[in-house]
């Protein structure tokens, strides 16, 4: 069957020639609609809801507000695993779904389990959760940072909210745009309190009196016997001077106006935030992809985008990108397509310089490319990318895709050596080898069927790069049998009628002395069996031993000129001490959700002349950093600060749902959150006096300053509690799999 089919080939060169062609150019022109990514698209598909309530402490925050969004949101279906995280004002539901869930479709069912969770949740909370596709654990893909010399960090601000958060989250392949260094402008009114003691005014006093001042309600109309006029006015209050002469009380026929008892300025809502980039105050735009999302799509999507924003900011803001991850990933897929043209040459050289011919080193040198080339449609059709895997794959094949072509060509070679006609060898030759080169290719395909078979998110990694090599190989199987029987019946040389040169005699005696060599060391093997046999025996044992002693993980750390980490500050100092020390770092944002004394650090190395530029160790962990000179009290509690920092982009896996700075996650679990906060401490010490082990630290931060206010009451009230550190994170939940949520749910703490 395989003869016949190879002879239908040979005797139509032209329509042949012109199917070679056409596989060429449709995987060409493949090959640029192939989207680009680093890895293989093997992201779990992953929703985040996060709701806030100011003030409210972890406890408060994981009883009354993540509870009810978790016994809700675990009857949602195929949710693998579900984690929550509850902070000082903040808790944070991850739900990962399973990998062929739709994530619009889990978006839409989380935001229905929220509106059904409105009822249980408190009061208090003045908005509905909210939801965002992205991975806590993902680095962020772009950050556009807003910088201005006349304009305040409000205002900045406020520009990026109105103008490009909004605009950047409806772009394809964005999960969520955060907006970090600043707030929306805001009036503050710093009250002294001797002031008010004085005047006898308390702060109910000044609230109302700020609550009439700023309710904007219907003003009515005016009429005569003619006429109607309807009043419209705004009354509301939007800057600092229209509120220093309102009056908050009157004493003694005297009224008290708001500057007497206080300080009132233009400022912005919430002044624990600040952000920098290349050391000037800046708001960062900090853009995260969607799960399952391109990254190279998203990021050409918000560069063509920029363009039209940055023509509607006012003219004094800077619009400028601080760090693009694309860029690597692009040079990566570069180097790696370089090594694939590099790959193809040195397997044509090896080929010619074997052959020593070159109509004959022809053959096998265009069944390589075309192979490799047309693997470009099987990949686009089958729904794949350009990563390094892939890639990777593509590269690994040409020393397989080549050895079907050398086989048949050998064969035909053969047949012509022993007198038969170019087009009577090929016809014999290809019938003789074509169920050997079928066997050949099943049996390489097979090899891979393992893989084909995995699970879980190893499988899905590694799934595209099996089926991507088994493709070549079956693209070149089709070539072998089709194009290189077609050649060799055309243009390879009659040995009878073609002289060897002198590059033919020189390498011909060294290959003699090859075999000579190699026949004199078998000749020495074979009276030595048994030395032999134990030098395989010790060989395999040796592997076993390395094997056994080599490090584990699943990719090998990359430097990707990009770096991304947290600082955490010592849990009692002041944000104004933070903010002071942070200063010289690039990018960096002390406040927002995770609490005052978190920061993010987001840094880019130099690339000049083409090389490289690493980061020290001690430039990526950095400890114990005490350069704070005002006072001893500030020194001893920047002195307590824990920097880390990694390769942006090369921890998702390790870590899963979660953020974190370390590499591994320990969990631990409880009934009661009394018992985390009485045992994670020691077992954090304990861990730390392992000497395999360095930074280790928990997310359970209880260390910070707390003062108890106790209510002397007329009936003596209660007894007075004891005091007791701050706990700024908590708590945290996991829930890995869903279903009925029982009375008490375990409490977990995960240490990194």
């Amino acid at each position: 069957m395989s003869g016949g089919f190879s002879d239908l080939f040979i005797g139509r060169p032209v329509a042949t020639t012109l199917l070679t062609i056409g596989i060429a150019l449709a995987g060409a022109f493949a090959f640029g609609l192939l989207p680009v990514s680093p890895l293989p698209q093997i992201d779990s598909p992953t929703i985040s809801v996060q709701a806030t309530m100011p003030g409210a402490s972890p406890d408060i925050m994981a009883s009354s507000v993540a509870s009810p969004l978790e016994k809700h949101l675990s009857q949602i279906a195929d949710v693998s695993e579900m984690t929550s995280s509850s902070s000082l004002g903040n808790s944070r539901v991850t739900l990962q779904f399973g990998l062929d869930r739709d994530i619009n479709g889990a978006a839409r069912d989380v935001q229905a389990a929220i509106n059904a969770a409105r009822a249980d949740l408190p009061t208090s909370l003045r908005s509905n959760p909210t939801y965002h596709k992205v991975n806590p654990a993902d680095s962020p893909i772009m950050i556009v940072a807003l910088t201005s010399p006349t304009r305040t960090q409000g205002q900045l601000y406020d520009a990026a909210t109105n103008v490009m958060q909004q605009r950047l989250s409806q772009l394809s392949g964005i999960g969520e745009v955060d907006i970090g260094g600043s707030a929306l402008p805001a009036v503050r009114i710093e009250l002294n309190p001797e002031a008010l003691f004085k005047y006898g005014v308390g702060l109910e006093d000044v609230r109302a009196a700020l609550a009439s001042a700023n309710a904007n309600s219907p003003k009515g109309a005016i009429e005569d016997d003619t006429f109607h006029w309807q009043i419209y006015t705004n009354d509301q209050a939007t800057r600092a001077e229209q509120y220093r002469g309102l009056v908050v009380a009157y004493r003694n026929n005297a009224a008290i106006k708001l500057t007497d008892v206080g300080e009132v300025v233009d400022s912005v809502e919430d002044l624990r935030n600040a952000g920098l980039a290349n050391g000037k105050p800046a708001v960062l735009v900090i853009l995260y992809r969607q799960p399952g999302a391109n990254i190279i799509d998203a990021v050409d999507a918000v560069k063509a985008e920029l363009p039209r924003m940055a023509a509607s900011l006012p003219g004094d803001v800077d619009l400028k990108i601080a760090l693009d991850r694309s860029k690597t990933i692009r040079t990566s897929l570069a180097d790696t397509e370089k090594t694939l043209v590099i790959s193809v040459g040195l397997v044509t050289l090896v080929v010619f310089l074997f052959l020593r011919n070159l109509r004959s080193a022809a053959i096998p040198s265009i069944a390589v490319p075309v192979s490799i080339i047309g693997t470009f449609g099987a990949m686009y059709l089958s729904g794949f990318s350009l990563d390094n895997l892939s890639l990777m794959a593509l590269t690994i094949s040409t020393g397989f895709v080549v050895d079907d072509a050398i086989v048949v060509l050998e064969n035909i070679s053969r047949h012509m050596e022993l007198g038969e006609t170019r087009m009577r060898a090929a016809l014999i030759g290809a019938r003789e080898v074509g169920f050997t080169v079928i066997s050949m290719s099943v049996s390489l395909v097979a090899v891979f069927l393992p893989i084909l078979l995995m699970g879980s998110i190893v499988g899905r990694l590694f799934r595209e790069f099996a089926i991507t090599l088994s493709m070549a190989v079956m693209v070149s199987l089709f070539v072998s049998l089709t194009a290189t029987p077609m050649m060799c019946s055309r243009f390879l040389p009659n040995p009878a009628e073609h002289s060897h040169g002198w590059f033919y005699r020189v390498t011909e005696r060294g290959f003699e002395a090859m075999q000579n060599f190699y026949r004199r060391t078998l000749a020495v093997a074979l009276r030595h069996s048994l030395i032999v046999a134990g030098i395989l025996v010790a060989t395999v044992a040796l592997n076993v031993y390395l094997f056994n002693h080599i490090g584990y993980n699943l990719f090998p750390s990359q430097d990707n000129g990009l770096l991304t980490g947290n600082i955490q500050a010592d849990q009692s100092i002041s944000f104004q001490a933070d903010e002071a020390e942070a200063r010289p770092a690039a990018g960096h944002r002390p406040g927002g959700s995770g609490g005052r004394q978190r920061g993010r650090l987001h840094r880019r190395a130099a690339d000049q002349f083409g090389l490289r530029v690493r980061f020290p160790k001690a430039a990526v962990r950095a400890q114990g950093d005490s350069r704070h000179r005002r006072q001893p009290a500030a020194r001893q509690a920047w002195a307590g600060s824990r920097r880390a920092a990694h390769p942006a982009g090369g921890r998702g896996l390790a870590h899963g749902r979660s953020a974190s700075n370390a590499a591994y996650q320990f969990t631990l679990q409880a009934d009661e959150t009394t018992e985390l906060y009485h045992w994670a401490p020691p077992l954090t010490a304990a861990m730390q006096k392992i000497e395999i082990l360095t930074d280790v630290n928990s997310d359970q931060q209880q260390g910070g300053l707390l003062a108890n206010l106790v209510i002397d009451r007329p009936d003596g009230g209660a007894a007075r509690p004891q005091p007791q550190r701050d706990r700024q994170h908590a708590l945290r939940r996991v829930r890995p799999t869903p279903g009925p949520r029982p009375s008490t749910a375990p409490s977990t703490s995960t240490m990194s």
